[in-house]
């Protein structure tokens, strides 16, 4: 219960950090809409997406829909913070601001957790097998 507590305050004093920061910036208002760009794409994009897709794994019954669903949240992440270079990629004063190719980047990224999804299964299923044929 202490540790809840401490947890608990440290977020709040966190949370006024950043409140005595943003207060300090020239323009507040524009980190205000980018944050709430990111609560609406969170809470209108990805959480129900991510809550779709596993309920749908959890209709065709996989066993490990666990790792499913942990990387869908992590694509789901990376995809919410590599979302603004995404949608503006020429919209930069200083080309040397954004200087990455993003969506390549994110793309690979993608693919990866995919592939490191499908691997973490494919193993996990095989050690299943060969404990459950050694019973």
């Amino acid at each position: 219960m202490g540790i809840r507590y401490a947890v608990g305050v440290s977020g709040a004093m966190c949370a006024a950090w950043g409140g005595w920061l943003l207060l300090q910036q020239r323009e507040p208002w524009r980190i205000a809409v980018w944050l709430g760009g990111a609560v609406v794409v969170h809470d209108g994009l990805v959480a129900p997406l991510v809550l779709a897709v596993a309920a749908l794994v959890g209709a065709v019954g996989l066993r490990l829909r666990g790792v499913v669903r942990g990387a869908l949240i992590v694509a789901g992440s990376l995809t919410a913070i590599a979302l603004p270079p995404l949608l503006r990629p020429a919209g930069v004063a200083n080309p040397t601001v954004l200087p990455l190719d993003y969506l390549r980047n994110w793309l690979l990224l993608m693919a990866a957790i995919a592939v490191l999804t499908a691997a973490y299964t494919g193993v996990r299923a095989m050690v299943g097998r060969v404990r459950r044929a050694g019973r």
